[in-house]
């Protein structure tokens, strides 16, 4: 007699949040290829395999970068050093610098943005304050003649459409109305700041984005004048308690609004927010080279590139969490490029010499092109044939 085999029972709940842990591209419909998950293969995204390095050697004053912003009105490259403010002619590549025997009120340059309406050029001053490039003339705006709260000043944003200038400083924010010469300060005296450090700012889409030690990212919005506060609700300083529960951690060194999503970088992990979930990034399960993160910048809702201390790392297509991590080998002027999907290495390419160091500080595009700012230059990525989020591999590697 055969011994019957047993069934095995389900709860109706438990099988619905086995599905519902699935990645998307791993029931997503597509083409017939699969992948191990047994899902459809959702394609590879688009790797930077040239690049061009900028240093002292190329003219720079200095190779430590804090801040690179792409000018596409102005045809150029503008590039923010320890010792001096460069720009990059990208026709001629030429480079002009300024330092203070040129007229720069200071010369460790940490902050830059352009206004896109004037090409007016805005440096935020480590120690200097904030100064104001236009026509050839430097205008200078520190704590003894301005509303600037700090000297100390990480890095500015433009609000093209109110014609304000926004400073994060180390003892809070200011915003300056350059129509109505006004300004407006904001510490923990009239903003949700538990600490007043702010590392970053970014705008974009009537949003303000400030990135707080230990206060996580304050949202302001322009049209309302109103405070929106993103942190950690774990309350856990050493860890990241409850995973995807908001900001991983308090002390925040980044944001990045693109498409109405809200990327943000910390010191210890990174994270996505579409509006109603946040999706938590982590180095021991996608391709972000390192929890420590010094910068980032959002090419699109999908797409944000993350600024570490041991590469630079690319998340491509955040709908399958598909990542391309670079990593330089400055010694012997070669690099490599992994992709990854969450925590499973999907191919490595052979890239040559990349960014010219692994410690990155900034990032910014300028139509398909990246310009990478690090500790020892500049890295410049050519975008020929760039596409966004994925292509099926065969049609990937055909771009190639």
């Amino acid at each position: 007699m055969t011994t019957p085999r047993p069934l095995l029972l389900l709860d109706p709940c438990s099988v619905l949040v086995a599905v519902a842990l699935l990645p998307a591209w791993a029931w997503a419909a597509g083409d017939d290829t699969t992948t191990a998950a047994g899902g459809p293969d959702p394609g590879l995204p688009y790797v930077y395999t040239k690049w061009e390095q900028i240093t002292t050697e190329n003219g720079l004053p200095n190779d430590h970068i804090f801040a690179v912003r792409a000018d596409p009105r102005g045809g150029c490259v503008w590039i923010g050093t320890e010792g001096g403010l460069s720009r990059y002619d990208k026709k001629t590549k030429e480079i002009r610098s300024w330092t203070e025997k040129e007229g720069l009120p200071w010369r460790v340059v940490t902050g830059i943005d352009v206004n896109p309406k004037t090409g007016e050029v805005w440096l935020g001053l480590f120690g200097g304050g904030l100064t104001r490039f236009s026509a050839g003339r430097f205008d200078h705006f520190h704590q003894l003649n301005s509303g600037l709260v700090n000297d100390v000043v990480y890095a500015v944003a433009v609000d093209v459409e109110r014609d304000h200038v926004w400073c994060a400083t180390t003892a809070g924010a200011s915003r300056y109305d350059t129509k109505k010469d006004k300004w407006d300060i904001y510490t923990e005296q009239n903003a949700p700041m538990e600490e007043i450090w702010n590392y970053n700012v970014c705008y974009r889409d009537d949003k303000v984005h400030l990135a707080v030690w230990g206060s996580g990212i304050l949202e302001f919005d322009t049209l309302r004048e109103h405070w929106k506060i993103y942190t950690d609700p774990d309350g856990e300083m050493e860890i990241d308690l409850y995973r995807d529960d908001g900001v991983p951690h308090v002390i925040t060194t980044g944001a990045s609004y693109a498409d109405e999503i809200l990327w943000v970088s910390t010191y210890f992990g990174c994270a996505r927010y579409d509006g109603r979930h946040w999706r938590g990034y982590f180095d021991h399960e996608c391709g972000l080279p390192s929890n420590f993160n010094n910068n980032l910048k959002a090419r699109s809702g999908q797409e944000c590139w993350y600024c570490t201390d041991k590469g630079l790392g690319a998340c491509m297509d955040a709908e399958t969490c598909t990542w391309v991590t670079y990593v330089p080998d400055g010694k012997n002027h070669a690099g490599k490029a992994i992709i990854k999907r969450e925590n499973q290495v999907l191919k490595t390419v052979d890239t040559g010499y990349n960014v010219p160091q692994a410690f990155i500080i900034c990032v910014d595009f300028d139509g398909p092109d990246v310009w990478v700012g690090t500790s020892k230059g500049v890295g410049h990525g050519l975008g020929e044939g760039y596409y966004p989020r994925l292509r099926p591999a065969d049609a990937a590697m055909a771009q190639k």
